[in-house]
């Protein structure tokens, strides 16, 4: 590949909104109205999400039942789970269900469904239907953007759909956000923080967003 068609190639992904120009390349990030390839997604902010994933594997006790979405940051939590055991998995994530897939002791389970391509995730009625037939000691999700007054938000409402339907069939919610998330608001609500039980970060909160925690009964945890 020429150094003029990579060039063309930043200017492309800057244009769309997925990139920011640096010295020497580009800066990945994801966009709230539009999801990025999952291969992209998965490298925006890495180091990030591999903290949260850290702090999330640290709550997984052997032998949870756990439900986790087709989010770029869940991949980051099922590599770190590996080690965990007795495991009960119940994923919309080709990666997830590939990650996963031969680790001795896990049982994993996949919701089935329609897929969407670029995201790697199966959504639908199909999916829907079948979480709705579990319940679990933990989910995790994350999102497309976290906003003080209008909660918790996803550019896509199929997998919005999917995310409500393993939220309403776990004991504890859990959302893993990297700060870039945060001030944002995407096309489709998930739920309203008062429902969450966690929120996995590395956002500094301000005052104001620790008492909007603290009032809706959240507990934070920043990596």
């Amino acid at each position: 590949m020429t150094e003029e068609t990579i060039r063309r190639d930043l200017e492309k992904i800057e244009t769309a909104g997925f990139a920011e120009r640096t010295y020497g390349g580009a800066v990945l990030r994801e966009n709230d109205k539009e999801d990025l390839p999952f291969p992209v997604r998965k490298r925006a902010n890495a180091e990030a999400k591999k903290c949260i994933a850290a702090q999330i594997a640290d709550m997984i006790e052997d032998g949870d039942r756990i439900m986790m979405d087709a989010s770029s940051t869940t991949l980051f939590v099922a590599r770190e789970i590996r080690h965990k055991k007795d495991i009960t998995v119940i994923t919309n994530s080709i990666e997830v269900l590939l990650e996963l897939a031969e680790v001795k002791g896990f049982k994993v389970m996949s919701t089935g469904g329609s897929l969407r391509a670029g995201a790697l995730s199966l959504v639908g009625y199909q999916a829907e239907r079948m979480v709705d037939g579990f319940h679990v000691d933990k989910v995790i999700i994350s999102c497309k953007g976290v906003d003080y007054h209008k909660g918790v938000t996803d550019s896509n409402e199929l997998d919005a759909g999917i995310k409500k339907q393993m939220l309403s069939a776990g004991t504890t919610k859990i959302l893993a956000v990297d700060g870039e998330k945060f001030n944002r608001i995407s096309f489709t609500k998930i739920i309203d923080f008062v429902d969450l039980d966690v929120i996995v970060t590395d956002y500094d909160m301000d005052e104001e967003w620790q008492e909007k925690m603290e009032d809706c009964h959240v507990k934070v945890v920043k990596c």
